[in-house]
This record gives C-alpha cells, sequence and structure tokens, in this order.
C-alpha cells in the first residue's frame, strides 16, 4: 500500500545502495555537464546509510558554531561526525591553498573531531584535526568517471569506522569491540597502502624494512 502510494506522488522507494550504483549514479549525472557539487548530495546521503544502516545523513543540518559542514551524522540522535562536500575534481582537498579551502578546512579540523573531506570520489578522514588516511573509489578521465573497485573494502572500511566514532567516554564493551575492530581495518588499509607506495616507488622506508624482517 505504501509503495502504490510512493510511486503515485512520484517519490522514490527507499533502497540500499552499493558503491558501484553510487559511482554509476555519480557518473551520469557528472556526464551531463551541469552539475554542482550539490547535485550529488542525496546520492552520497543513501550510500552512507546503505552501508552503515543504523546511521542517518542530514544534508544541510544546522549550522554549527565553526560554519555550516553539508553533512551531520548521527546515531540515536547522538552527533558522530560530519562530512564536507566539495566538487568532484576540487583542487584542494587537503587545504593547502588560501586561495581555496584552507580557511574553512582549518575552522573545521579545529572544532569537529571526527570529519571527511570529499569531492564525492575521494575521502580525506580527520580525526582531532589530524589526517588520518583518503581514499579515492573512482576518478575523473577523458571520458568521465572510472571507478576503482579494487577501493571499495577499503572505502567501506573507512566509512564503518568513521561511523563508529565515539568521542565521549566509553563504557560498553560492545561499543568499545566495535571501534577496535574498526580501527584495525582502518590501520591494516594504510598499512598496506603505505607499503605498496614503497614498492611502487622503489623506496626502502623503515616499515617495509620491519615488513622484511618479520
Amino acid at each position: 500500500m505504501l509503495g502504490r502510494r510512493l510511486r503515485r506522488s512520484g517519490q522514490s522507494l527507499p533502497s540500499n545502495m552499493t558503491i558501484a550504483q553510487y559511482l554509476d549514479n555519480i557518473a551520469r549525472r557528472y556526464a551531463q555537464g551541469n552539475a554542482t557539487e550539490h547535485t550529488f548530495r542525496g546520492d552520497l546521503q543513501q550510500l552512507i546509510e546503505s552501508l552503515v544502516p543504523d546511521i542517518r545523513a542530514t544534508n544541510e543540518p544546522k549550522r554549527q558554531s565553526c560554519g555550516a559542514p553539508d553533512y551531520i551524522l548521527t546515531r540515536k540522535e547522538i552527533e558522530i561526525g560530519y562530512v564536507e562536500a566539495k566538487d568532484i575534481g576540487d583542487r584542494d582537498l587537503d587545504g593547502h591553498k588560501k586561495t581555496g579551502n584552507k580557511e574553512q578546512f582549518d575552522r573545521y579540523k579545529a572544532a569537529l573531531p571526527n570529519l571527511l573531506f570529499t569531492d564525492y570520489l575521494d575521502f580525506r578522514l580527520y580525526r582531532d584535526g589530524q589526517f588520518v588516511t583518503s581514499i579515492a573509489i573512482g576518478e575523473v578521465t577523458e571520458k568521465g568517471i572510472r571507478p576503482l573497485p579494487d577501493n571499495f573494502a577499503r572505502f567501506e572500511n573507512l566509512v564503518k569506522d568513521f561511523c563508529t566514532y565515539v568521542g565521549q567516554t566509553i563504557k560498553s564493551p560492545k561499543k568499545l569491540a566495535e571501534m577496535m575492530a574498526g580501527k584495525a581495518r582502518l590501520l591494516s588499509d594504510v598499512i598496506e597502502r603505505a607499503l605498496l607506495s614503497d614498492e611502487d616507488n622503489k623506496e626502502d622506508s623503515t616499515l617495509k624494512a620491519q615488513l622484511q624482517a618479520f
């Protein structure tokens, strides 16, 4: 009955979204040539809520004291994290340029303890103002957006770890176990990326030396 009413009213039925489906939606909207950073907001919101069903990703939430990040993630009314989304291909996701995102990003990093910066393809995680890791699930090419499926599992781990963040004291053993498991997955991804980078660049880092010793 509800489904029939939604179809008659023109509203789309709620559904889970995979990373591949998300990128397909993004690619089709991007290919039209008239998209802005706001065009993809709903897609990212649906993807986050699909990957972590007990999380609510609110687009355009109430303004914070530090500004107005694009999304706030909550679980049972408790704030978990924030996401600031820029247009696809944004050239200052690191927030280094004074004429780019530096002022805004510095403000957010100082005030928001669990934060993602993204251009909908590249995601950069900060905790307590410190960079943790970045993962890209797609890239812009001359032929449009190309998915990077080798990074899908790591991205899912990143999102799940992002959503287990708790700023206050942890009193539940179950919650502690969930957080530690998420951190272990994320740490594994970060170390793997570092080792692969050493191999690609033919560098002998301390991390690589430790791996060889073990």
